[in-house]
């Protein structure tokens, strides 16, 4: 086992007062939140889909061809929206490196949001953003909270764009998020004071 009181780069090194008590942000954070009851949603998205497609292959319907196109197309364009609007939006993927924050949302990463960090004046934890402030699950516009990005319950941060714009997302460790994008509007407030 390796003494880590000798490690060559320890040594000369002079502790600041303050070290111990922050680490140092990662070069790239990334972040998810996932929500798993939107598969059961999924999940009746592919039902209606399919019962769709099964009365248009296997139909013995008396009434006429106009009930079994809307009843196939109605059971198809629902089937379709509900696997869409819930695979679209079953998870949330967030990513800051030094120069960016970039919110991505499904499988596909569809919407993509990427912000610059120099654009952004502020960020805050929110220990309780639920789909009910916002009106659902999913990309989320309120006229008094700006956009959001919910794909559960829980934790998030919400960004405060210079322009006045406000950005929320819910993603597990957000206080991490937060101290993070902290961190880099510093540095960033630090390349500019020098310059």
């Amino acid at each position: 086992m390796r003494d880590h009181s000798e490690d060559p780069r320890e040594q000369g090194s002079a502790s600041r007062p303050g070290d111990d008590e922050r680490p140092e942000a990662p070069a790239v954070w990334t972040g998810r939140a996932t929500n798993r009851v939107q598969w059961l949603l999924a999940a009746v998205g592919a039902a209606c889909l399919a019962l769709g497609v099964e009365l248009a292959v296997d139909s013995a319907w008396t009434s006429g061809l106009a009930p079994l196109v809307m009843a196939v197309v109605g059971c198809v364009a629902a089937g379709l929206l509900m696997l869409y609007g819930t695979i679209a939006f079953v998870h949330v993927a967030v990513r800051v490196d030094k120069d960016t924050l970039e919110i991505r949302c499904g499988h596909i990463g569809v919407p993509r949001t990427r912000i610059p960090l120099t654009h952004v004046v502020g960020a805050d934890f929110d220990p309780r953003v639920t789909p009910r402030q916002w009106g659902g699950w999913g990309y989320r516009w309120r006229p008094e909270k700006g956009t959001g990005v919910v794909v559960r319950r829980g934790e998030g941060f919400v960004v405060r764009l210079g322009d006045g714009r406000m950005y929320t997302v819910t993603v597990d460790d957000a206080e991490a998020a937060v101290r993070v994008i902290r961190d880099r509007l510093r540095m960033l407030g630090g390349r500019s004071a020098h310059a």
